[in-house]
């Protein structure tokens, strides 16, 4: 293989690399539907909020889990119909199959019936989370 061939393959790898790299970083926090999922309140060892929980799913080596907690349960507590709980995916393993779970934290926003409303991978971002809780 040429040297000039060599080098616009890993030219072009990198290139790809860092489209792939950009593209996964601004879909991190972004509100998406949550789809046909239903929250089952006894996978969190608690009762759903009347209006809706905020239901996040964490592990214990996660680096970014403990900043959205702390954000969550502020948001949380401004209000007296939402809840906070936390799944730990440590201990619960198969709810990360059932909920579909491919990374922590992972928020969904669930009405009072169960139904999640919306789905967030990563650091939420406030004014989605915001829009989220005002569509429930």
């Amino acid at each position: 293989m040429s040297p000039a061939l060599a080098l616009a393959i890993a030219g072009a790898l990198i290139v790809l690399s860092v489209i792939i790299g950009v593209a996964l970083r601004l879909a991190d926090g972004r509100r998406r539907g949550g789809g046909h999922l239903r929250f089952d309140p006894v996978d969190a060892s608690g009762a759903l909020g009347p209006r809706a929980t905020l239901v996040q799913f964490s592990t214990e080596m996660c680096a970014r889990c403990p900043q959205v907690r702390r954000m969550l349960h502020t948001v949380a507590s401004q209000e007296d119909d939402l809840a906070h709980v936390e799944v730990d995916l440590t201990h619960r393993p198969d709810l990360s199959s059932r909920y579909r779970i491919l990374q922590t934290p992972t928020t969904f926003v669930v009405d009072g019936t169960g139904a999640v409303r919306a789905r967030f991978n990563g650091v939420p971002h406030p004014h989605a989370l915001t829009e989220a809780l005002a569509a429930v």
